[in-house]
């Protein structure tokens, strides 16, 4: 089975993906608005128990911290992929890559990590140009505090869902 673990931001912050995801993002229907901390990979079921285990050790290590939008930006010529880009902030990364340790499934990244939270991504070049064009010039002015992130995993019709929430600083 596909897993992944992900933050869900404030549903302030999912209003305004979500308003620009309905038109640009085909994903728009399987998955809320997302920053993706750890990419998807495969396990079974046995692993994830001992998984979990493990990512309600990190969550109790991690203090909440801020999580600040400004702008939009783009994996351009890499793919057609725009993003509200996440301020790369220490504990995001430290995070992140304690999720990356040899006790986690798929040990290497496939890419390096860039904290985002996409809006549009499979656009034509044309499309992705005017698309990039015009949000490139809009300034967000987001700050908010992450507390929490999720484990989730992938259903047979594509989407995902939460198979369990790590809240910072606690014992779940």
């Amino acid at each position: 089975m596909k897993y992944g673990i992900a933050i869900f931001p404030s549903k302030e912050v999912q209003d305004i993906a979500n308003s620009y995801r309905k038109r640009y993002d085909p994903n728009y229907a399987l998955i809320p608005p997302h920053l993706t901390i750890k990419e998807r990979f495969d396990a079974e079921e046995a692993e994830i128990n001992d998984m979990v285990e493990e990512l309600r050790q990190i969550a109790k290590d991690t203090k909440p911290f801020s999580l600040i939008i400004n702008k939009v930006s783009s994996f351009y010529p890499v793919t057609n992929t725009v993003y509200l880009k996440v301020e790369p902030v220490e504990d995001l990364f430290t995070l992140s890559d304690k999720l990356y340790q040899d006790k986690f499934p798929k040990p290497e990244r496939e890419f390096a990590f860039v904290p985002h939270i996409t809006i549009g991504q499979d656009l034509s070049t044309e499309e992705h140009s005017d698309v990039y064009g015009s949000l490139k010039l809009h300034k967000f002015d987001i700050e908010e505090t992450v507390d929490r992130f999720q484990l989730l995993y992938q259903l047979e019709n594509g989407s995902w869902t939460v198979h369990e929430t790590f809240k910072f600083g606690e014992d779940c």
